[in-house]
């Protein structure tokens, strides 16, 4: 639901463990621009799906059709490029891992936060993503070190969070289960790409052929799981249907197939700018589609949220000589 992290970001995404890398000729026809604000709308909406998905389906099953239906859609790919799946059993084994960090997860934990949240607020917790990113670089990535500004952006970004709960009113109207459900599904997101850079960097396949084989174990992994804890749908009503479907089939397969075009083109610090849109999307989706409600602190959260997270993600500027 975020862009995909470079090598030294843990940034939210369920993506595969590379990106391709910058320089190649231009993927698109489309403008890059236009692919980018795409993108963003595409993200953005994605709660909004999950959230009329849960009206009909239990979240274990709206987790696995999205990444059933991610998975057709990039292995339809990797069939008309005719690229092979990665090979070798460690591979496929530190994929395992990163599904059920990056996919199985997550995705099952906002399913079950919007059962009792507001997309808007589902779509602002996944912002968060970032700075838990920087919180756990602090002891996971000897070779991250934060920075004062870093830092001032962690602090900031916590302030934002707390602004969009209202700690002062006691966090009132606020429903703390799925609210912890939503942050814990953003902290799942770095913790899985701490572990993919420790296991997974340099390992030969294109990112697609990565997250194709990533999503279809999350599809085997979700598959057991609503197996053994859920029933099967009585009914497949139209409107849940089509937004698990197009969840899966355009804002988790295709949606990263346009963002390693994005990354490709234009570089993985501009094309992951996309991150900061998304809680915006996500938020004007909410109350105009949804008809959710928004209070002052809301967006005003969110953008105390966003300034922090784009703090943390600052690198210090090399000294210039002479």
């Amino acid at each position: 639901m975020s862009a995909p992290a470079t090598p030294r970001r843990t940034a939210p995404t369920p993506a595969a463990p590379s990106a391709p890398p910058r320089g190649s000729a231009r993927t698109g026809g489309l403008d890059w621009r236009v692919r980018f604000a795409l993108l963003s709308v595409v993200w953005g909406f994605s709660f909004l799906f999950i959230k009329v998905g849960t009206e009909a389906f239990a979240p274990f099953q709206v987790a696995l059709g999205r990444v059933f239906f991610g998975a057709l859609a990039l292995l339809a790919v990797l069939l008309v490029r005719r690229e092979p799946l990665p090979r070798g059993r460690r591979t496929w084994g530190h994929l395992a891992v990163a599904a059920l960090l990056l996919n199985t997860a997550p995705f099952a934990l906002f399913a079950y936060a919007e059962q009792s949240i507001t997309s808007t607020l589902a779509g602002i917790c996944n912002a968060t993503s970032p700075l838990w990113g920087m919180a756990l670089s602090l002891v996971a990535l000897s070779e991250d070190r934060p920075t004062r500004r870093r830092f001032a952006g962690l602090g900031i970004g916590f302030l934002g969070v707390l602004t969009v709960l209202g700690a002062w009113q006691g966090f009132t109207g606020i429903d703390a289960k799925g609210t912890a459900l939503a942050l814990l599904a953003s902290l799942c997101y770095p913790i899985g790409w701490i572990y993919v850079r420790r296991t997974l960097a340099g390992t030969a396949g294109s990112p697609v052929a990565m997250t194709g084989a990533q999503l279809m174990l999350s599809t085997l992994q979700l598959a057991t799981v609503s197996a053994l804890f859920t029933s099967a749908p009585a009914a497949f009503p139209l409107w849940p249907t089509l937004a698990v479907i197009t969840l899966g089939a355009l804002g988790t397969g295709a949606a990263l197939q346009m963002q390693y075009g994005l990354v490709t083109e234009i570089g993985p610090t501009t094309a992951q700018m996309v991150t900061y849109f998304i809680p915006v999307i996500a938020t004007t989706a909410g109350v105009l589609v949804l008809g959710e409600q928004l209070h002052w602190n809301t967006p005003v959260g969110a953008l105390i949220v966003l300034a922090g997270a784009a703090l943390t993600q600052a690198r210090p500027q090399p000294a210039k000589r002479g």
